[in-house]
């Protein structure tokens, strides 16, 4: 079982749950802005406790079937998600290797948040989920997030065209990785 992590003064790393819908959707509405450059296209729907609900559905019974691990980033004093870290695509046998994908609220950006909770994912990664390799993506001018992605160890280790579609369209996209067992 994964317990919550300290990250910072006031927040901590923790697993989602069915009761977090209404505060992820508030989070993504406070956020869409901000987030709407780095992410796919999202309906309407989306941004409801409803849509929430759904794909929190769909992301718990992913975590229990050990595909993927969904976890927020929680401010303690106020209790809203100001961040959304999720381990998925794990793949056993002798790969032992999944993605990272993150993203940090807007108005918590530059306070070392990102840095602290991937290093946190990386440590889950290698001592819960036995992990031996961890991979993450970001479009070539995401700065911020290769930054965190260098302070956490992380490797460049190529280039993929037209990746994956976002803000509406087909984006390449530089590819890291951070091996966990020497």
């Amino acid at each position: 079982m994964i317990r919550p992590v300290p990250i910072a003064d006031d927040a901590v790393l923790r697993l989602l749950d069915a009761g977090d819908a209404a505060a992820l959707a508030a989070a993504y509405v406070r956020n869409r802005e901000h987030l709407t450059p780095w992410e796919p296209v999202r309906d309407d729907a989306f941004f409801t406790e409803e849509g929430q609900a759904a794909d929190l559905d769909a992301q718990l019974a992913s975590a229990v079937a050990g595909a993927s691990l969904p976890l927020a980033l929680e401010e303690r004093s106020t209790g809203r998600i100001i961040g959304r870290f999720t381990i998925s695509g794990i793949i056993r046998g002798p790969f032992q290797s999944a993605h990272v994908g993150y993203w940090v609220d807007g108005a918590s950006n530059g306070r070392g948040l990102a840095t602290s909770a991937v290093r946190e994912v990386l440590r889950i990664s290698r001592d819960e989920l036995g992990l031996h390799r961890v991979q993450a993506v970001t479009l070539p001018h995401n700065a911020a997030s290769q930054r965190v992605l260098e302070r956490n160890g992380f490797e460049r280790i190529g280039f993929a065209p037209r990746y994956l579609q976002i803000a509406g369209r087909w984006q390449d996209h530089d590819l890291f990785q951070a091996i966990l067992h020497d």
